[in-house]
């Protein structure tokens, strides 16, 4: 609805609160399911698997410094799904469509954020990862979809119809 007055679609007030939100939502659903699967089926536990993301600024040595390295990487986490938030409320501003169908918006931010981090940033990373199989990039792609795109465009439409 281009017509739409400010007031309906959140003026700019209401930025940091819902980008706030839907990252702090975004980034305890996907840390927590990155922990469930990596622990559960492989045994990896969440000290590794912070260190892990460290790892893509680190390298190895992040494997080497115990929780340092660990909150570094929580910290890196929570980084990128409060910038994630922080897109996905900017590109709401110019395009009335993701506030207007969430679930649709939600389901293709998170394909968009995944194609990123999966094919772009992880590859310039240090990060050493094993390779792709249909099964790994398919619960990659339900995780983003469920604990990163839909939280995220759910959170913001939800701030930008008060």
């Amino acid at each position: 609805m281009a017509g739409t007055d400010r007031a309906e679609r959140g003026d700019s007030s209401h930025a940091l609160p819902a980008i706030f939100a839907a990252g702090l939502l975004c980034g305890v659903m996907d840390i927590t399911a990155a922990f469930l699967l990596a622990w559960i089926p492989n045994h990896v536990p969440p000290l590794r698997l912070l260190q892990g993301i460290a790892s893509g600024l680190l390298g190895r040595a992040s494997f080497q410094h115990g929780w340092t390295t660990g909150t570094l990487g929580l910290a890196f986490h929570f980084l990128i799904a409060f910038t994630a938030a922080g897109v996905f409320y900017a590109a709401s501003r110019k395009l009335p469509a993701l506030l207007d169908h969430p679930w649709f918006a939600g389901v293709g931010y998170a394909l968009v954020i995944y194609g990123v981090m999966y094919w772009i940033v992880m590859p310039l990373s240090r990060l050493h990862r094993g390779p792709v199989t249909l099964s790994s990039a398919l619960t990659a792609i339900i995780t983003h979809i469920v604990c990163v795109g839909l939280p995220i465009s759910l959170v913001i439409h939800r701030f930008a119809r008060r």
